[in-house]
């Protein structure tokens, strides 16, 4: 069984899913720790796969393999894990918290935000002539605008992004048992709180929510105030970063951005395909046995939808390698496809938009403080983030924003 996932994979992520798709869209291959997945790799069988209903998210049909994280119930029963029916209620419920109407309502209190630290690493760069984008900018940002959404107290989000962290990327088991602990609790606490004290926010309407007469289970208020936290700061973050460390190198394609900021809408759409940090779509299980690019693969076994090997197939994107943001066709799967598109797509391209924007209008002299090759990145088959992004640039004082609505 193949094992594409080693260290030439952490070297070059890209260069392994060419050599797959050009023998075949379907693979049978090994995970690092020996689980056996179904490795999909063409963008029009990765596209048609998701929007497919016969595979499917709820670990009840898996039958062997990688299932995922080993999540308690009260993490677990939210919108990725659990079957069509429970699906559409409880994505029907929080829908009300991220219509487009919704979150442009909250424009203002995200550029406030990303004002905020942006004025934070801007000082940096003043002191220290350098300053880490991750650390100042891109892993506070998204935890204070998610927070601010689910009524999490300030104090507490430093400490929510460490156990994430160690979630995604644990030195050992028993680190990722303590921090699935620290998380289990923490949020059941949260749930209790805005429950005893009901804010304006979405977990407090989660709360209250009744859906055809029923509430939410407790198991399900926890699992999605885990999911909405856990996605909105860790995606947003990772695009954020992936996105200005992939302008940065690639000097003609940012100074056409600097000469015309009104583009920055549209070079954040080829920024979610070219940069994708999701590399792989949550794991699926095919309900039946299903035939998918010319492959049959068998009910129950695990099915991994790569997103970033997809967005550089050259029979849907021509020169998927390179970054254009003038590119006619923009559509990607960064953000997911089908019923799992991601419900807080609309603000997650405002904050990446806002943050991109304030970063090159602040620091106009924007570049790296290290040589490309020697950044740190967290690379799994799952996902591909930096770890640390060190900048430097000439500073500008704050003005308004010019990106256009």
């Amino acid at each position: 069984m193949a094992q594409p996932f080693g260290a030439g994979f952490q070297e070059d992520p890209y260069g392994v899913y060419a050599r797959l798709r050009a023998e075949g869209s379907v693979h049978r291959v090994a995970l690092p720790d020996g689980a056996p997945v179904w490795l999909v790799t063409h963008e029009a069988d990765v596209r048609a796969g998701l929007a497919d209903a016969r595979f499917s998210v709820d670990k009840r049909h898996a039958r062997g393999g990688f299932q995922g994280f080993s999540l308690p119930p009260a993490l677990d029963a939210n919108l990725l894990n659990v079957g069509p029916k429970d699906h559409l209620r409880l994505r029907r419920l929080v829908a009300q918290g991220f219509t487009p109407r919704h979150v442009e309502g909250m424009r203002a209190a995200v550029r406030a935000a990303v004002d905020t630290f942006a004025d934070r690493l801007v000082a940096r760069v003043e002191s220290d002539g350098v300053a880490d984008v991750v650390a100042e900018f891109a892993g506070p940002l998204p935890l204070k605008v998610i927070g601010d959404l689910l009524g999490v107290p300030q104090e507490a989000y430093g400490r929510f992004a460490g156990w994430i962290a160690t979630m995604l990327v644990p030195g050992s088991r028993e680190e990722l048992a303590g921090a699935v602990r620290e998380v289990h609790r923490f949020l059941v606490e949260l749930v209790a709180a805005r429950r005893a004290a009901p804010g304006e926010d979405v977990l407090s309407g989660l709360v209250a929510a009744r859906d055809a007469g029923d509430r939410l289970s407790e198991d399900e208020l926890v699992s999605l105030a885990f999911l909405i936290l856990m996605a909105g700061s860790e995606t947003v973050q990772h695009l954020i970063s992936g996105g200005l460390f992939t302008l940065l190198t690639h000097e003609e394609e940012l100074e056409a951005l600097r000469e015309r900021p009104g583009l920055l809408p549209e070079a954040v759409e080829e920024l979610f395909r070219y940069a994708v940090p999701n590399h792989s779509a949550i794991r699926r299980f095919p309900t039946e046995p299903v035939e998918i690019g010319g492959v049959r693969i068998p009910a129950g076994d695990t099915v991994l939808f790569s997103l970033a090997s997809a967005h550089r197939d050259p029979a849907r994107y021509p020169e998927p390698d390179r970054l254009d943001i003038g590119r006619a066709d923009k559509a990607h799967l960064a953000l997911g496809h089908g019923v799992h598109y991601c419900l807080g797509a609309p603000l997650a391209r405002m904050q990446v938009t806002l943050a991109l924007e304030a970063l090159l209008r602040r620091l106009p002299g924007l570049r790296l403080a290290v040589p490309a090759d020697e950044l740190r990145w967290s690379t799994t088959f799952r996902f591909r983030a930096l770890r640390a992004l060190p900048v430097r640039g000439a500073v500008t004082p704050p003005s308004g924003c010019a990106v256009p609505r």
